[in-house]
């Protein structure tokens, strides 16, 4: 089954799952709902309108992480690979894949390259830089398979 996949990078970003009345939280990557929610302001969908469609393709992000080598500690020998998880979103970037129909795919990505109405990562204030459409981002392979692959 064919993959799209988007660049979400930007200054910054925020992608909310358990916000309530001032209070707003953030995941560490981008939440279903938010891409879809991008997905539907790219195609030009109000917010009455039925997103089911685009809530049913199956999403990955791909999340870079940091490891640490030859770690020193206090009597100066080194130490093997530590691995580090660090969770910024301010200019943070992922790479997100949606697998599912073909025509539905391409759909989005057209609408992605000329979208209807502005962008945003999460909320109005966060624009992507660069925008989320990639040229060669409609791809004939699985979901992982074309996360893994792309660069």
């Amino acid at each position: 089954m064919p993959t799209l996949l988007l660049r979400l990078q930007g200054p910054m970003q925020s992608w909310g799952t358990r916000s309530r009345f001032d209070h707003r939280d953030t995941w560490p990557y981008p939440t279903k709902s938010g891409v879809v929610g991008l997905l539907a302001a790219a195609l030009g969908r109000d917010r009455e309108q039925d997103v089911s469609d685009l809530a049913a393709l199956r999403m990955g992000v791909r999340v870079d992480y940091q490891t640490a080598q030859s770690v020193l500690t206090a009597d100066l020998k080194g130490k093997g690979n530590v691995q580090s998880w660090r969770y910024y979103l301010a200019d943070a970037a992922f790479l997100v894949g949606l697998e599912g129909e073909r025509a539905l795919l391409e759909t989005l990505h057209g609408a992605l390259r000329n979208p209807r109405f502005p962008l945003y990562l999460g909320r109005k204030s966060y624009v992507p830089s660069p925008p989320p459409y990639l040229p060669d981002g409609l791809v004939e392979a699985p979901l992982a398979e074309a996360l893994e692959g792309y660069s």
